[in-house]
């Protein structure tokens, strides 16, 4: 019997991403053929990302241009991940080119919904996000071959005013420290040289198996492994970042000096609205403790702006706070009103126009922030991890240890030597401008 062929687009967050990884490996592990091209496929999964309104629309624009290839050889449609999981009947209601759906907590019966779906049964699972999949399950990277994320927690219970995960995502659940170091030495032996810790919140790691945070003690245990060069992390939230954590990071070569803090404002009645429980005076005791306790640190923060009531002298705080801080990296973000959200119902909701003009100012001085900051970088020497060829400017490209992949900055630089991706080189920086690095390896 011929193999059927099984497409997977994958929207959102790395998350998520991780997610995909482990229904195509089972889908492999079942006997099916994966491919790229959606003409050729029997069946399509859009593993969907709902974080926010630009999140959901591209979902939908993905659901509805997928659903096209039903009219050539596609025979089911299969809609997975948080919207999903959030829309689960929606979905089935109104979109009826969907003939399966499949939430956040029940990937992996992907295989089960697969072979429903083909006999016409149109199974919608969803409800159990704060189920935790078992652990040693297949995965097919979608990364490259050199770099992978690992998700050592699934959920939240930070409640943020303005975030719908908890209800997508369910109660915050940690895996245990031994299911991670496996992973990471198995991906180490396939070659993985950069590890990339994700959570929604990776600072609470092993609050509840452990009754303690504990990301430091798992981190002593990934440092051992040999093969791992590089491991990064992903969401620091200020509130649970402790010294410890800090110090941990500064002693191990191998850990990235690469803090992901998304701050998200520094208005201290904003963060209270916000349901933060940290103060601007926190947060910049513990950056100064980063910097003093790590000199080299690149810190990546990501911020709303327009949140419900923000008015102009609150924003001011946080255009004061930026400038203050100088983050190396930062992305923001207008508020997105969310349903079944507290702040969805709070007073002073803003127009978008305010809110439009709110970010590009900010990033107006981001830009001006990163552009000092990289040019201080001319005469320096980083090591770079190679990610290709730029036939346009025939030069080779990478990331730094301070540039997370896909959302960071990119150093391009030219070499006489044989280089691969994967290779870590050492560059010389020659050159910057608000986001790119060029120079020569050394």
């Amino acid at each position: 019997m011929e193999k059927l062929n099984i497409g997977l687009v994958s929207l959102g967050c790395a998350k998520n991403r991780t997610d995909a990884e482990t229904m195509l490996g089972l889908i492999a592990e079942d006997g099916y053929n994966i491919i790229d091209d959606p003409s050729e496929c029997d069946a399509i999964i859009i593993n969907t990302c709902a974080f926010i309104d630009s999140a959901k629309q591209e979902s939908i624009d993905t659901i509805l241009e997928m659903a096209q290839y039903k009219e050539e050889r596609c025979r089911v449609l299969i809609v997975s991940g948080c919207l999903a999981e959030r829309y689960a009947q929606q979905i089935r209601t109104e979109i009826p080119e969907v003939d399966a759906v499949v939430g956040t907590g029940d990937y992996d019966s992907i295989c089960k919904i697969i072979t429903q779906a083909f006999k016409g049964e149109n199974p919608v699972l969803y409800g159990h996000m704060n189920r935790t999949p078992d652990d040693y399950l297949p995965r097919i990277l979608t990364t490259p071959s050199y770099s992978a994320y690992i998700k050592i927690a699934d959920g939240c219970d930070n409640n943020c005013t303005y975030c719908a995960i908890p209800k997508i995502r369910g109660h915050f659940r940690s895996r245990k420290i031994e299911s991670i170091v496996d992973e990471a030495r198995s991906l180490a032996q396939n070659g993985v040289k950069e590890i990339i810790l994700i959570a929604q919140d990776t600072t609470r790691y092993g609050e509840d198996l452990y009754g303690k945070r504990s990301l430091p003690a798992l981190l002593e245990e990934l440092v051992k492994i040999e093969g791992i060069e590089w491991i990064r992390l992903h969401y620091l939230y200020p509130e649970a970042l402790d010294f410890e954590l800090i110090d941990t990071i500064a002693k191990h070569d191998k850990i990235c000096n690469y803090f992901d803090i998304p701050v998200q404002h520094a208005d201290n009645e904003i963060l209270r609205r916000m349901a933060r429980r940290t103060s601007r005076e926190e947060m910049q005791k513990k950056l100064a403790y980063i910097r003093k306790t790590v000199p080299d640190a690149v810190i990546r923060t990501s911020i709303i702006v327009g949140f419900p009531g923000e008015t102009e002298e609150q924003f001011e705080v946080l255009c004061d706070f930026v400038r203050d801080m100088r983050f190396d990296r930062m992305g923001a973000f207008t508020y997105s009103r969310e349903e079944n959200t507290p702040a969805a119902e709070f007073d002073g909701q803003l127009d978008e126009e305010t809110k439009q003009r709110r970010l590009d100012e900010l990033m107006t001085l981001q830009q001006g922030i990163s552009l000092e900051l990289n040019k201080a970088k001319i005469g320096t020497v980083t090591e770079v991890i190679v990610e290709g060829y730029d036939e346009e400017c025939f030069l080779f490209f990478g990331r730094s240890r301070g540039d997370s992949i896909d959302v960071d900055s990119t150093v391009y630089f030219a070499t006489e030597d044989e280089v691969e991706p994967g290779d870590i080189v050492r560059v010389e920086i020659l050159d910057a401008d608000e986001y790119d690095l060029t120079g020569q390896t050394i």
